[in-house]
């Protein structure tokens, strides 16, 4: 059964979007594992085309599901479950993710037992292939390019990531945050709809004052990309756009500019340049456009 108690400790907040198949599965993965903490999950769809959410609800009656009729993106979707968490920790999770044990009282535990962390992510492996590890912590992001890296990349665990360590940015996949780190940062910035939100939202609670942790005591598993892809037209926008919109954001006088005309000189040229020769005449379109849209954006700040 449901480790459900009034209030809950934890509130698990996923994002449906034509993924039910994906979504059931993860229920059934934190149904069947977890139970060290009392925790609700919250499901928000995101304006599927089949109405999953009602089936979700008719299948899963004690989860908790909000059905939006519009899609509002990775950072509203998540903010829609946010507003209705009860619990003091909250733990977005992709819908395409899952677990295999339990050990979420133990990232639970190294946010309460020290006031400065705000922000915690576990091991995530690919599901894939799933003795390889996608995220063991991230590297500071580059000044002017704004590139950083996963640590622990597509290696094989072999326990080498197990401890727990400050990292530069959780991961939007499986991050989990305190709610009163929530109430004085604010929700996470809607202006992104899709990636770098995570990112910017993690800055965010560095520029208060928190810090940002990884934990290998805990490991997810996630189908990486399987809702846009690996070099989609969506994927290569909101890439594009959003790099500079974190920029904008993030960076301060002579340095923005630098990084702002390196991104849309030097990076989308070379980019570009690599889809005419590869024939995804489609993903030059979308480089373009995600340029066009960033300089077009009203209320970037916001």
């Amino acid at each position: 059964m449901c480790s459900v108690i009034d209030p809950p400790l934890l509130s698990i907040v996923t994002i449906n979007f034509n993924g039910y198949k994906d979504t059931c599965e993860l229920i059934d993965s934190i149904k069947r594992h977890i139970h060290s903490v009392s925790y609700e999950i919250i499901v928000v769809d995101n304006a599927s085309r089949q109405q999953e959410g009602e089936l979700i609800k008719s299948n899963y009656p004690w989860v908790s599901v909000i059905c939006s009729t519009v899609n509002l993106g990775f950072s509203g979707g998540n903010n829609l479950g946010i507003k209705q968490a009860n619990g003091e920790y909250i733990f977005l999770l992709n819908n395409d993710t899952y677990v295999c044990d339990d050990h979420f009282d133990v990232l639970i535990k190294l946010l309460k037992e020290n006031d400065r962390i705000g922000i915690v992510s576990p091991k995530i492996r690919f599901a894939a292939q799933p003795q390889l590890i996608q995220y063991a912590g991230f590297t500071s992001l580059s000044h002017i390019t704004l590139r950083n890296k996963a640590i622990g990349y597509a290696e094989v665990d072999n326990g080498q990531f197990d401890s727990t360590y400050q990292t530069g940015y959780a991961h939007g996949a499986a991050l989990l945050i305190k709610k009163t780190v929530i109430e004085k940062i604010g929700l996470m910035p809607e202006i992104f709809f899709l990636y770098y939100e995570e990112l910017d939202w993690c800055t965010k609670a560095l520029e208060n004052n928190y810090e940002i942790w990884y934990s290998g005591s805990a490991t997810i598993y996630h189908k990486e990309s399987q809702s846009t892809g690996e070099a989609s037209p969506l994927k290569t926008y909101y890439m594009t756009r959003n790099r500079l919109l974190y920029a904008w954001r993030h960076k301060e006088g002579l340095l923005k500019w630098i990084s702002l005309l390196y991104l849309i000189t030097v990076v989308s040229l070379r980019d570009s340049l690599k889809f005419l020769l590869s024939g995804k005449y489609h993903l030059i379109k979308a480089t373009w456009e995600g340029i066009i849209d960033f300089i077009k954006l009203p209320h970037k700040l916001s």
